[in-house]
């Protein structure tokens, strides 16, 4: 019990600090010496880092945070198994929404929730990508995209799964809630008719 305990807090703390690897953040220093926090709309993440940063750094970062979920997944998987990736997934995306090293003041997971979900059920990362693609196509919007992909997870994965595990399905609602709690500037924004579309300021 003592073992399984330690394996707990190692996948959770290694989750954490692998999210905590802000990808924005050290790109916008490598690229052109700022704080990408202190830009565009102030968040260190994949949208705002195309935005002030330019389309391939922009790309990079996104590739990156997707990186950082898949990483923490399989990690937590090889910890102690499934359960092990559901508690990475979650772990990973509070380490990049809320990373220590940068005053809790980091991105908005959607990358790095779209890795978690490719590796603990790649049809739903799939469906992910498809509603977040169509959404921001149509609207102009990236966040509508993000928080509709979001809250769609949960019911891929019962479209998708013969059975679906009640704590992936918890997982997914998680991802989903942070999704939402993280974007609601964007959706005051919105509501005020200052919310930038996509192509806007790039």
């Amino acid at each position: 019990k003592g073992r399984k305990i330690m394996k707990i807090l190692i996948t959770i703390l290694l989750s954490y600090l692998i999210g905590c690897f802000s990808s924005a953040y050290f790109l916008g220093k490598i690229s052109k010496n700022i704080d990408i926090r202190n830009y565009g709309s102030g968040n260190a993440g994949a949208t705002n880092a195309l935005r002030v940063l330019g389309k391939k750094v922009g790309a990079l970062t996104f590739a990156l945070d997707i990186l950082k979920g898949v990483i923490a997944v399989l990690i937590g998987k090889s910890m102690f198994g499934f359960n092990g990736s559901l508690l990475a997934g979650i772990f990973v995306v509070l380490g990049h929404d809320f990373p220590i090293f940068l005053g809790f003041k980091g991105g908005k997971g959607v990358a790095t929730s779209f890795g978690v979900l490719l590796i603990l059920n790649w049809k739903a990362g799939l469906a992910w990508l498809l509603v977040a693609a169509s959404i921001i196509i149509f609207t102009k919007y990236v966040f509508l995209g993000s928080i509709a992909a979001s809250i769609s997870a949960p019911v891929a994965m019962v479209l998708t799964l013969d059975s679906v595990n009640k704590y992936l399905y918890i997982t997914t609602w998680v991802l989903a809630a942070l999704s939402v709690y993280r974007h609601k500037a964007n959706i005051f924004r919105l509501c005020r008719g200052e919310e930038n579309k996509l192509g806007n300021n790039i």
